[in-house]
């Protein structure tokens, strides 16, 4: 069986004005995978510079997997601010490593032994890290599970990348936010959150469809039906990174073949657990991550 549960996307740091922690959501992605002892492997691109270095070792410090090509664009950054109820602004760096992940022979291997893949839109803006993530999703093995994890950042994508994105997924993961602006998007005014959802799931002949809504609760959509989880209440450090680890800790379940309630309810504890801890890439203890 293949092996690897594969981040690929951005890597970057996010600049708080209390200091810098690494993020990317494909990074925080395969991390919080490998917490539940798979081999999860982020695949990006750092510069050859001091933040690229310090990438490395942070990277090596969470005991993090990783396929990192170095190129001549800076590594990235992310300047964040934290609103009074602890939710990110985001003013993302353009023309950085990440927009510039080389397809290579090695990555082409890693694909061959990918389990599963989360992917997103933001790495996606440029040409050269976007038919890379379009040739890696077709290298992979016919079972192998791919989430779009959507992540709309700022005017970083395009009705295009999106669409070529979902007919290429398994599963699509969206928050509340996200939902609307993809159904004005495509033509899908007036319906309500769950009708959009299973429009979504039948466009594109989806397995699931992961819809979170912050601090209320959220859906996952399936052929089965639907699961719809309270969110429960925390005292919030920040949410960085805190669907990231939803997304890692479902992906897990479900690898491990449990049933989707059971995937949504662990995804809900970890991700819970992940916005009392500052920064994206916490321990998360063995009590949080069963049931």
């Amino acid at each position: 069986m293949a092996q690897y549960i594969v981040g690929i996307g951005e890597v970057l740091w996010d600049v708080f004005p209390t200091g810098k922690k690494l993020g990317g959501a494909p990074a925080n992605f395969a991390y919080h995978v490998s917490q539940f002892g798979l081999e999860g492997l982020a695949v990006s691109a750092v510069g050859r510079d001091a933040l690229g270095e310090e990438t490395i070792n942070a990277l090596d410090e969470h005991g993090l997997h990783y396929h990192m090509d170095r190129v001549e664009e800076p590594t990235g950054t992310v300047q964040v601010s934290l609103d009074e109820q602890g939710v990110p602004q985001y003013e993302i760096k353009t023309g950085v490593a990440w927009d510039n992940i080389p397809y290579t022979k090695e990555l082409a291997a890693i694909a061959a032994d990918t389990r599963a893949v989360c992917f997103g839109s933001l790495a996606q803006r440029s040409s050269v890290s976007r038919e890379t993530i379009g040739w890696f999703l077709d290298a992979v093995p016919e079972d192998c599970l791919k989430v779009f994890d959507i992540n709309l950042r700022q005017q970083f994508y395009s009705r295009e990348v999106l669409e070529a994105s979902l007919k290429k997924a398994d599963i699509l993961k969206i928050n509340e936010e996200e939902i609307v602006l993809v159904a004005q998007m495509f033509g899908l005014p007036g319906l309500s959150f769950e009708d959009t959802c299973r429009k979504l799931i039948e466009m594109y002949s989806l397995k699931m469809l992961i819809l979170t809504c912050g601090a209320i609760g959220s859906y996952v959509f399936h052929a089965g039906g639907m699961s719809y989880l309270t969110t429960p209440q925390v005292q919030v450090a920040d949410t960085v990174g805190a669907g990231d680890s939803f997304t890692g800790a479902f992906v897990a379940s479900i690898l491990a073949g449990k049933p989707v309630c059971e995937a949504h309810q662990i995804a809900v504890n970890v991700s819970a657990y992940v916005c009392t801890q500052s920064g994206a890439m916490p321990s998360v203890p063995e009590e949080v991550k069963r049931l």
